[in-house]
């Protein structure tokens, strides 16, 4: 299963490094592209889990990475939660 690493940066240009065990996350994030942190949370969620539920199809469990890399972002974007429009930028794939 092919897994893919992506850079974001969150409202205060921290950056971050994300993991999927899935290419789906190209289906859902376009690089250079900002993203409301609310709709960037639903976007993740989505991704991840799916990536998720593909492992859990092939091998018989779920992705842990995975499912540690969407708690990872949930806790984060809390950090943000409080901002005024918080945006969360998508920045690019890493291969």
């Amino acid at each position: 299963m092919p897994e893919i690493r992506f850079q974001i940066a969150w409202p205060d240009n921290s950056l971050d490094s994300c993991y999927s065990p899935s290419l789906v996350v190209k289906e859902y994030f376009t690089p250079d592209t900002e993203y409301d942190l609310i709709d960037f949370l639903e976007r993740s969620r989505t991704a991840l889990n799916i990536a998720s539920d593909r492992v859990k199809a092939k091998y018989g469990f779920p992705c842990g990475l995975a499912l540690g890399q969407l708690q990872d972002i949930e806790a984060k974007a809390l950090q943000y939660s409080q901002l005024e429009k918080p945006k969360v930028k998508f920045i690019k794939f890493n291969n």
